[in-house]
């Protein structure tokens, strides 16, 4: 979004989502929003239907090029060690 839109809260707490919005999102009548307080802003955010499909991937970048089964048995070692020295 480029512009800044303004919306009214209503006397029952309730806004409208501006229709720039809706459809760049492609938000529809029934979908569901996250309500996130940031910094003293209110962000919302599509509610994904399944959240392992939506958190697939992510930092993928981060992971490349590690061995991630080394990188966990190195992990479940350093457990084991401390779990140990208690």
């Amino acid at each position: 979004m480029t512009e800044t839109i303004s919306v009214k809260v209503s006397n029952r707490y309730q806004i409208a989502l501006p229709s720039m919005a809706r459809k760049q999102l492609n938000i529809q009548a029934g979908d569901r929003l996250l309500v996130d307080i940031q910094d003293g802003m209110i962000v919302l955010l599509p509610q994904p239907e399944n959240y392992a499909d939506y958190l697939a991937g992510l930092h993928k970048d981060i992971w490349q090029g590690v061995d991630t089964d080394a990188y966990l048995e190195q992990e479940r070692d350093a457990w084991l060690q401390s779990s140990s020295n208690d």
